[in-house]
């Protein structure tokens, strides 16, 4: 028996037995940060609502004893269509932060992908995963030479693509931080990347160590970048060899340039429903993305994967693979590394059951006819 599992309390297994237990251990002001949204949090429900609107149709009669989830992404394989999404500033979860997260990913071959606003220094993620696959989640800071400095240090530290963000120009409304007051960037919370930055440190007049105020009002000055274009994209080719993918893709009209731009991927995303309170669900917009894109890029989704089923569907309906956000956090909160890897654990299981119980052999064999519209 885990060391974190008692008969009296064993490890969660539903998504909302994790977060409940992740309320009952976090103070209010870190848990509503990462528990809520923009506004009413309709976006955050619409999200659920999409992926309840379809339902599973099995095939019967199939052998289904051997099953096949594997995925192949930018020359990399992963043992299933499922990666972890960047989540800023773990370390209000908890202690270990990311360096949790990502020793849970590595230890079962499920991709992590660290945010740039991270509580821990990319490298040290990096040595703490060994060879496993990673992403660096890149938010465009406004300072050019940071922004390049940022880039290099991912690739060098064996980050095998970047998840371009584009849904936060400027913070979202989020009234339970506002209620809560609470904004863990006003106390240096989730700048580790910046602050280990050589390029950002030759702005200061004294280093962080020295005066934390004056590098946090440095972050604050750089950290949006409302000005951003397409025309900006080029910057990326010139400070990395990476793939990019651009995450926050809503419009079909936005997904087509995102491929005549040169984007490696897209990542159908409404920011989990933190950016715009009623925005549109990443599930509803997905098959319209798809059908823009046809199959020159990888498409990718988030905001709203729970269980096995919801890959199922996300994957019928034209998706590469998902990423998950909260549901993982939540194990983070709860019980650290193994909090994770059970959240993973248990949705990889779920993914092959689910599979086996519809008839699927292999991913390849996932398509829309396997769906009906609710």
């Amino acid at each position: 028996m885990d060391m974190n599992e008692t008969k009296e309390q064993p490890l969660p297994v539903s998504f909302e037995e994790w977060e409940s237990r992740a309320r009952g251990v976090l103070a209010k002001g870190p848990f509503d940060y990462i528990a809520g949204g923009a506004g009413a949090e309709e976006t955050i429900r619409r999200n659920r609502e999409a992926f309840r609107s379809w339902r599973i149709q099995p095939f019967m009669l199939r052998d289904v004893s051997t099953r096949d989830a594997r995925v192949t992404l930018f020359g990399q394989t992963f043992p299933a269509p499922i990666l972890l999404a960047p989540l800023s500033i773990q370390g209000i979860a908890h202690p270990q932060g990311e360096l949790a997260s990502a020793r849970a990913a590595a230890a079962l071959g499920v991709p992590f992908t660290i945010s740039t606003v991270s509580s821990r220094p990319l490298e040290e993620v990096a040595a703490a995963m060994g060879r496993a696959p990673r992403w660096f989640q890149f938010f465009w800071p406004n300072a050019p030479d940071v922004a390049a400095s940022l880039l290099r240090r991912a690739e060098a530290a064996g980050y095998s693509a970047v998840v371009v963000t584009l849904d936060l120009p400027v913070y979202g409304w989020r009234e339970r931080d506002v209620r809560n007051a609470y904004n863990p960037f006003l106390k240096g919370e989730g700048i580790a990347n910046f602050v280990t930055d050589p390029v950002f440190r030759s702005k200061l007049k004294k280093p962080p160590e020295e005066d934390w105020n004056a590098a946090i009002a440095l972050f604050g000055s750089m950290f949006f970048h409302p000005g951003l274009t397409w025309r900006d994209l080029p910057f990326l080719r010139r400070h990395t060899r990476l793939p990019f993918l651009l995450k926050g893709i809503l419009q079909p009209r936005d997904a087509e340039l995102a491929v005549q731009h040169g984007a490696d991927g897209i990542i159908v995303s409404n920011h989990g429903g933190r950016q715009v309170d009623g925005e549109v669900a990443a599930l509803d917009v997905l098959p319209d993305i798809i059908d823009i894109v046809r199959g020159r890029i990888p498409v990718l989704m988030d905001s709203g994967v729970r269980g096995g089923a919801d890959v199922i569907k996300a994957i019928a309906l034209g998706a590469t693979a998902v990423l998950i956000g909260r549901p993982y956090i939540y194990g983070l909160a709860v019980a650290g590394e193994e909090g994770v890897r059970r959240v993973i654990e248990n949705l990889l299981t779920d993914l092959h059951l689910t599979m086996a119980n519809c008839g699927i052999r292999s991913l390849a064999e996932l398509n829309r006819s396997l769906l009906t519209r609710r």
